[in-house]
């Protein structure tokens, strides 16, 4: 009797090490089982975060001004840059400035807003816009001189569209014309006309002649907004002597107050060195904020004139 309790305590000592052994197992394989779902999820988390930051481009830093709906092309002035130019001596009278308020004709209340300015401006007006009459009696009320704003194919056409009634290179001579005169006609009381984009079309020799063909007929003078370094329009008003002035500096092609006020310090400094300066702005609240806030110092330094009093028979 004795030796069989022995063996049965032996029996039970044996399982319970048996299921001890066991239990440990399940936890060891429970435990690694746990490791690799861990290093599967790290593994699949830093893949996707790496394919995201791949893949998902940086987030920019707001610009402080909006991109341009206008062609620009920054024209060097090299007089400017050259570092032994020694300046003329201070005439008597003010060096003239001419500027420009572009696009004109879609929107009246930022138009009368640069109409109650105490100064002399220009407006260039798009042909057939909606509220082209009500800008342009006031505008003749307070004696500002009106231009026609013509539209003209772009280098990027028809990705960028010059709007409605613009000169396209790919018309007849008699559908430009046709086009030419009916955009002309919708202002009559134009002295001038100026390019509104127009990078292609300004380089193509054959219809710039026809368009300063009918400007030359109808006495009027051209301001070349100078959009593209291939423009031919000074050889062409020179070759048909038609009255003519070409852009010195686009003002406000970035809509930040600083800026705009730098772009103005660069128009007066052309004006002191060559006498006259021809600046195209557009009609932003900005822009009439600034010249708002500059023209007292602006008018000390410059006398602001119609831009027909600036343009002149070339060479």
């Amino acid at each position: 009797m004795t030796i069989k309790r022995k063996k049965t305590k032996q029996k039970k000592v044996f399982f319970s090490t048996n299921k001890t052994k066991k239990t440990d197992l399940k936890k060891t394989i429970a435990g690694l089982s746990l490791l690799v779902l861990l290093v599967l999820v790290a593994g699949f988390l830093a893949h996707y975060l790496l394919l995201r930051k791949q893949t998902v481009p940086p987030v920019q830093k707001k610009q402080a001004f909006k991109t341009p709906l206008f062609e620009i092309y920054y024209k060097p002035d090299d007089v400017l840059r050259k570092p032994d130019y020694k300046p003329k001596p201070i005439p008597k009278a003010l060096p003239k400035v001419a500027i420009i308020i572009d696009d004109i004709g879609y929107e009246h209340r930022i138009a009368e807003k640069f109409l109650s300015l105490d100064a002399v401006l220009s407006f260039s007006v798009f042909p057939h816009s909606p509220f082209q009459q009500r800008i342009i009696r006031n505008a003749q009320t307070k004696g500002f001189e009106i231009m026609l704003h013509l539209p003209m194919e772009p280098n990027e056409y028809p990705g960028v569209n010059p709007g409605p009634d613009a000169l396209l290179t790919s018309m007849s001579p008699d559908e430009l014309i046709d086009q030419l005169n009916k955009n002309l006609d919708a202002i009559p009381s134009i002295k001038g006309v100026s390019n509104h984009m127009g990078s292609k079309m300004t380089a193509e020799s054959t219809q710039m002649y026809q368009i300063f063909s009918v400007l030359k007929q109808r006495r009027l003078f051209f301001i070349d907004s100078l959009t593209t370094p291939e423009s031919i329009c000074k050889p062409s008003a020179r070759l048909l002597q038609i009255p003519f002035a070409q852009r010195d500096v686009f003002l406000d092609h970035m809509q930040e107050p600083d800026f705009i006020r730098e772009q103005i310090k660069k128009l007066i400094r052309i004006a002191e060195i060559h006498g006259t300066a021809v600046g195209i702005a557009h009609p932003h609240e900005v822009t009439y904020e600034v010249f708002r806030e500059e023209l007292p110092e602006l008018q000390k330094k410059v006398r602001l004139v119609p831009v027909s009093s600036i343009v002149q028979i070339v060479g």
